[in-house]
């Protein structure tokens, strides 16, 4: 009898804790790191074989690999994961599912990326850090010894949630990695120290271990599937908040419906907050997370001057995250009231 592949145990795993749910999406978060010489023509693949599917998404494909994340219908979720996966190029590729009731995704959006995650510097793969289960990274964090542990997230997702103990080592380009892992250097020892790298997915992980590596940290581990297999798996051991998510969902549980203690603060007040909105202001768009007393005293904007700027989403509609148009029917004098 032939071993069930990847995909199967995933999708086998994922409808078993599912049975019940009247939840009609799955949203799947993915990445590859494969050579691939013609992109752009898995990218034209990728278009014809959505176009009988009810998903919406938004992927990467360059040189080197996939990196993606879909809301897609439940019924239609294995269907696209055993297409992937029976690519050769993509063979063993581990999906990571969650539920949702709608779509979190705005478009369909497949297209080619110089880089899958932006840095501006070749990185050698084969110096990636040492991959640990999420029970590997538990037991790795209850464990005494020297270490610390690297969050390689944006500031605004460390803000909503993170490991205890954690640091933050948040760079957008090579430039500011460099500076940090000049930082990181006078605070270890770089031969003895063990470094732990998570990151939401893992796919920032795999770059930026190899990186660490290549400047002369030799004891580097990487969280292998991130937070979102760690929630899985492990549920809220040693995590502290939210995960913040690039969706419409913005912050979810790691661990479904599993509550997790409040670590975030209002932009405004500083009281406790875990929802994140965008700045009403269109021409802002600021990201920040607020609770609901500020959010109707400020009309859903990060500072009073944003009240009054030109394009002001009105505070009355609901609005999506992330969007960076927003279109609304001018109401006419009497309208809603």
């Amino acid at each position: 009898m032939q071993p069930s592949s990847p995909t199967q145990c995933t999708i086998a795993a994922f409808k078993q804790k599912q049975t019940g749910s009247q939840n009609s999406y799955t949203v799947l978060a993915y990445y590859h790191l494969t050579a691939l010489d013609d992109p752009q023509n898995e990218v034209r693949e990728h278009k014809k074989f959505f176009q009988t599917l009810d998903v919406k998404a938004r992927i990467y494909l360059s040189t080197q690999g996939i990196n993606g994340q879909m809301s897609i219908a439940s019924d239609q979720a294995k269907t696209y994961m055993d297409w992937l996966s029976s690519k050769p190029a993509f063979y063993g590729v581990e999906f990571k599912l969650q539920p949702c009731n709608e779509h979190v995704f705005p478009r369909l959006t497949v297209k080619v990326r110089k880089e899958l995650v932006a840095l501006g510097q070749q990185v050698s793969m084969d110096e990636r850090g040492e991959y640990l289960s999420p029970k590997e990274w538990r037991c790795a964090l209850e464990a005494e010894g020297d270490k610390i542990v690297l969050d390689v997230r944006n500031d605004y997702e460390w803000k909503v949630g993170h490991f205890e103990g954690a640091e933050l080592f948040s760079c957008q380009t090579f430039k500011d990695f460099t500076h940090s892992v000049v930082e990181l250097k006078k605070k270890i020892d770089a031969k003895k120290t063990k470094v732990l790298m998570y990151c939401t997915g893992g796919i920032r992980c795999e770059l930026f271990s190899a990186l660490l590596k290549q400047e002369g940290i030799d004891q580097v581990y990487q969280l292998h599937g991130g937070v979102i297999r760690y929630g899985e798996e492990e549920k809220t051991k040693h995590w502290l908040g939210k995960l913040f998510v690039f969706d419409d969902r913005l912050a979810v549980n790691v661990s479904g419906d599993e509550s997790a203690q409040v670590i975030g603060k209002c932009h405004h007040c500083q009281t406790a907050a875990e929802s994140y909105y965008n700045c009403a202001n269109m021409d802002c768009n600021e990201l920040f997370l607020c609770c609901p007393t500020c959010l109707a005293a400020f009309q859903g904007c990060c500072q009073k001057k944003c009240e009054c700027a030109a394009r002001v989403r009105p505070y009355e509609l609901s609005h999506k995250p992330f969007r960076r148009r927003y279109h609304y029917a001018k109401m006419t004098k009497g309208e809603g009231e």
